[in-house]
């Protein structure tokens, strides 16, 4: 059996496994992950870049899209810097208030990144359903306090899960099967009784994104009313557009993040490194896709990027 270079008495250290079953492939597994990782970390770090640089930049839209690059730096950051040191250099070892901070973290980004969906659709909403109104509604004050009441639910939220596995006794067997410390994953560890955690886990999981989605749904059901009552086809389209983008981010996170969950608790007969690498996938896809998606359907920013780079490009040539 491979040495983790801990003893299983040693009550402040977790080990990451990494993904079980496929340890002789984590080299090339690891690329992979690093690139979508690194894509996606530049790709949202432009949006920062840009955004806060240009002033006719800095409106709803683009700051919606501030606070969903930085809850999936949060996320992907939370997670994959460890992943690649269990994979590259074999440090598999964590303590336990740095893996309960990484899953306080992970989570709330999470939660923070769905807050964000929400408001993205209400944006959404408003600009094809009120357009008129639609500075007075939508001020970048009231986008600022709507991202900072996402951050209040997503930190009061998930605080209690790693309060409440602080307080568990864990037993001698300290190995965490995955490649970060995912609240059940470190639940399941311990010799206590962990219905609490379960049961709030489960709540806060679903209830949180049930209750995102429908949010969402009630927004697309005002869209597709109101466009249904134009009647020119070029209108239908043009509305419909302005949505494609925010339609396409949804579809790269909530898939994979309920496929995740629920293979996590409920299936039982799926190999544990299918449920690692969509756990992984659920954090990685949208990090790296949705700058990309945003970048290729927003005109402006683009423009704002090509100038730029043209600008610099010219200086050195």
């Amino acid at each position: 059996m491979e040495s983790f270079n801990v003893t299983p008495s040693d009550t402040s250290t977790f080990i990451l496994m990494g993904i079980p079953g496929l340890e002789a492939s984590h080299i090339w597994i690891s690329i992979p992950f690093f690139m979508s990782y690194f894509i996606g970390l530049l790709g949202n770090s432009t949006i920062l870049f840009f955004v806060g640089k240009e002033q006719t930049l800095q409106k709803p839209m683009y700051l919606l899209l501030c606070m969903l690059a930085l809850s999936e730096i949060v996320t992907s950051t939370s997670a994959m810097p460890k992943a690649m040191c269990v994979f590259w250099f074999n440090m598999k070892d964590i303590s336990v208030p740095s893996c309960l901070t990484q899953m306080f973290f992970l989570h709330a980004g999470s939660i923070m990144h769905s807050a964000v969906l929400v408001t993205m659709a209400f944006d959404r909403c408003v600009a094809i359903c009120n357009p008129l109104r639609y500075t007075t509604i939508l001020s970048n004050e009231r986008i600022a306090k709507l991202g900072l009441l996402g951050l209040l639910e997503a930190v009061l939220f998930v605080l209690p899960l790693p309060l409440l596995l602080s307080r568990q006794p864990f037993c001698a067997s300290r190995v965490i099967p995955h490649t970060y410390c995912d609240h059940m994953a470190v639940a399941k560890l311990s010799c206590g009784d962990i219905t609490v955690n379960r049961i709030y886990g489960l709540v806060v999981t679903f209830v949180v994104n049930l209750v995102a989605l429908t949010l969402i749904a009630l927004s697309y059901g005002l869209i597709i009313r109101d466009v249904l009552r134009i009647s020119s086809k070029k209108a239908h389209q043009k509305a419909l557009s302005t949505c494609t983008a925010h339609i396409c981010v949804m579809m790269t996170s909530y898939p994979s993040f309920f496929f995740s969950a629920l293979t996590h608790r409920f299936g039982q007969g799926i190999a544990p490194y299918i449920h690692i690498i969509l756990a992984n996938l659920y954090f990685l896809l949208p990090t790296m896709l949705n700058p990309i998606i945003y970048g290729v359907k927003n005109k402006e920013l683009r423009d704002k990027v090509s100038k730029f780079t043209h600008e610099k490009v010219s200086k050195f040539t």
